[in-house]
């Protein structure tokens, strides 16, 4: 019987996504690359722990959930969370930035400066500019100002995000053309906080990093693992924490936060056995009166 392993996760390094293993081991993906795995039969997702803690109680947790983790270590990792807002005393510098995931879907955020791009990787940012850099508090309220002043959201849903990356406009002018006009909206107005450095329109474009130009419309999505069950596809393009994997029959997205929890063994050439949530292509069917 082959080794388990458990993933955790899918990061992103200076030559692309790379899947990440407990124990260390990374397994680099490229364009064409054959991706498939089967879940050990019989197996039970566990929890991943928090803050690089194991769970104490190897707590099982369902095999929709994207977070993998139980209720107690879920608190734990939020309690120590920018994201969730919880650390006031982070001396670090923040950038504060616009993303942009398709038309209509621009989002603002902040992000440590010493990582750099990794988080506009990590959410499968088509386009991103910096806005801004200072102090996490100062980064906070700039991104209040934004919400409040100019009702640009903090959060895009990936559902959102998966829906349209296979009809992007065709050129970066035109995939940045809504975060540089939001730019200029952005620093033209009042109550910016004096600690924030304003920072120039510089869009950065992930259309070629993330293998979209041309990446064919997916017809579905995995919508959980199961025990026994298989994943399998060429990788045609992968985005934040998404595989876009061409299995034969059509393209499927497979969310690797999904995979962390299981036992994973290596598998040839089979066909996907796990439940594949169907995208609904309705045509002719209108959005309103005209």
């Amino acid at each position: 019987m082959a080794q388990a392993w458990k993933c955790s996760g899918l990061r992103w390094s200076a030559d692309g996504p790379v899947l990440a293993w407990d124990g260390g081991r990374r397994s680099a993906l490229t364009w064409g690359k054959r991706v498939a795995f089967g879940v050990a039969d019989g197996g039970v997702r566990t929890c991943v722990g928090a803050r690089g803690h194991a769970c104490p109680v190897r707590a099982a947790v369902p095999g929709r959930s994207t977070g993998a983790r139980c209720e107690e270590c879920a608190r734990l990792d939020r309690a120590h969370s920018v994201a969730a807002d919880t650390i006031a005393d982070d001396p670090r510098p923040y950038h504060v930035y616009l993303a942009w995931f398709g038309p209509g879907m621009t989002k603002v955020g902040i992000t440590a400066e010493e990582r750099g791009s990794a988080r506009l990787l990590e959410q499968g940012a088509v386009c991103f500019s910096w806005l801004g850099l200072g102090p996490l508090m100062a980064a906070r309220r700039t991104e209040e100002l934004l919400r409040a002043a100019l009702r640009v959201p903090d959060r895009i849903p990936y559902a959102d995000k998966r829906a349209v990356r296979s009809a992007l406009p065709g050129t970066a002018a035109e995939r940045a053309a809504e975060i540089a006009e939001l730019h200029g909206r952005a620093l033209a107005l009042g109550g910016w906080p004096e600690s924030l450095r304003a920072e120039p329109f510089r869009p950065v474009d992930h259309i070629e990093v993330f293998g979209l130009a041309g990446v064919p419309a997916a017809v579905g999505a995995v919508s959980e693992l199961v025990a026994g069950g298989v994943v399998g596809g060429r990788l045609v393009a992968a985005a934040g924490p998404d595989l876009h994997l061409d299995t034969g029959d059509g393209v499927i997205v497979l969310d690797t936060r999904l995979m962390t929890g299981w036992g994973l063994v290596p598998v040839e050439g089979a066909e996907v056995s796990v439940p594949v949530r169907e995208f609904r292509r309705e045509a002719g069917v209108q959005d309103g009166l005209f």
